[in-house]
């Protein structure tokens, strides 16, 4: 009965385990070579850069709806609009925005999400695919150098 009892709290344990949350760390691991990518397309990593419409702006070129957006995500008024400008809080709303609408992590979905915001960019693929092509320029040339 013991050795039951045993196997079970190992079982429940082990469950418990796999299903832990990521954290932090492991999200940017996760992301980070497609974080690097599209910094490189859309800012060339510069986190003071200002799209010419001055609608985006930052190391991943965020615009206020994506703040608003990642805001309603986590349920709070995590980020501001300055935040845009931050290095890490742009990485950590990108990281929110990709977790709630692509939660498995898909590359090809992640990078076209990013550029369309539209969440059928997947069946849309034909007004995203220059970029695509420019990030994944980008992501093989890093890959390559690693």
């Amino acid at each position: 009965m013991k050795k039951l009892l045993v196997l079970a709290l190992m079982a429940i344990s082990m469950t418990a385990a796999a299903t832990k949350p990521e954290t932090k760390v492991d999200l940017q691991k996760k992301w980070g070579a497609v974080i690097q990518a599209i910094a490189m397309v859309e800012s060339e990593c510069q986190p003071n850069q200002v799209s010419k419409n001055g609608l985006y702006v930052g190391y991943l070129q965020i615009s206020e709806i994506l703040v608003r957006e990642c805001n309603r995500i986590v349920g709070y008024k995590k980020y501001t609009y300055a935040d845009r400008y931050d290095k890490q809080k742009s990485i950590d709303m990108f990281i929110d925005y990709q977790e709630h609408y692509n939660p498995d992590g898909n590359m090809e979905r992640a990078i076209r999400l990013w550029n369309s915001g539209d969440l059928k960019c997947m069946t849309r693929k034909a007004r995203t695919e220059g970029y695509y092509q420019r990030v994944m320029k980008r992501y093989t040339a890093t890959a390559s150098l690693q």
